[in-house]
């Protein structure tokens, strides 16, 4: 595995708190809209929420995200995002993560280029592991 990262879950505040924590920390600042990442297909009440947005400042990365639709469940707006330096890596620890636990996305192929899925292991803990796929 390459980094452990905290992925944060926002409800509709995502932009106002990464640019602040740009601000605080300094560090290049990337935000993706449902509406850019979705289309025609969003609906228009999420159109301007994040689907994804990272600051990195040399080896740090934080993450986040605005949910769908409503606020996460108390404890459920964090993430241990876990990048994975292989195909092979990314299914061995994403089934072992998930063995009594329960698989929130299974892993797949997504839009931005990664195999990514989703879990919540057996102690209660939110996981995104993800191996991103050499550009061609």
């Amino acid at each position: 595995m390459t980094s452990l990262n905290p992925y944060l879950f926002f409800n509709g505040n995502c932009i106002e708190a990464m640019n602040f924590y740009k601000k605080c920390l300094g560090g290049e600042l990337f935000v993706m809209t449902y509406g850019e990442a979705k289309g025609d297909m969003c609906p228009p009440a999420q159109k301007d929420r994040v689907i994804h947005a990272s600051l990195k400042r040399g080896n740090f990365m934080l993450m986040a995200s605005d949910t769908p639709e409503e606020a996460p469940p108390k404890g459920g707006n964090v993430y241990l995002f876990l990048h994975c330096e292989s195909l092979s890596e990314v299914e061995t620890f994403f089934k072992a993560l998930s063995e009594n636990g329960t698989v929130n996305q299974s892993l797949r192929d997504e839009f931005w280029g990664s195999h990514f899925g989703m879990l919540t292991d057996k102690y209660g803990f939110h996981w995104m592991l993800s191996f991103e796929k050499p550009k061609k």
